[in-house]
């Protein structure tokens, strides 16, 4: 059974960094696309991130290009967020996404086969 957990969300002023984790379990991990999205109050679940299996290719939502850094280190079944300059904006609950599929970095949330329970990340500002 494919398990991801989110955890390093916290409050944090605007204008400070965060970085995220994603950790998996499965022996499959290096070959799933992957990929964050937030969800804040009242608001639609959206697209932050993706990446590749192998890291090669990565997109980002028009809102964080610049700000935020996806990466992933496949021997540690492991995908990271790194936040810079976070605005109160950025305030929602992250989740992690995994595709079995080869959707390559697809903000398409029906995609993605798999998600993490989410972690709270709350700018002020």
């Amino acid at each position: 059974q494919v398990q991801l957990v989110e955890s390093g969300g916290r409050a944090v002023q605007a204008g400070g960094s965060l970085r995220l984790s994603c950790t998996a379990s499965g022996r499959t991990f290096s070959t799933w696309s992957m990929g964050w999205f937030r969800q804040a109050p009242g608001k639609e679940r959206e697209f932050v991130a993706a990446i590749t299996w192998s890291g090669g290719t990565t997109g980002y939502a028009d809102s964080v290009k610049g700000r935020f850094t996806i990466a992933r280190d496949n021997a540690k079944n492991t995908m990271y967020l790194q936040m810079n300059s976070l605005e109160a904006e950025d305030t929602a609950v992250y989740y992690c996404a995994a595709s079995r599929r080869p959707v390559g970095v697809t903000p398409t949330a029906r995609s993605y086969d798999y998600w993490g329970q989410g972690t709270q990340v709350t700018v002020s500002s």
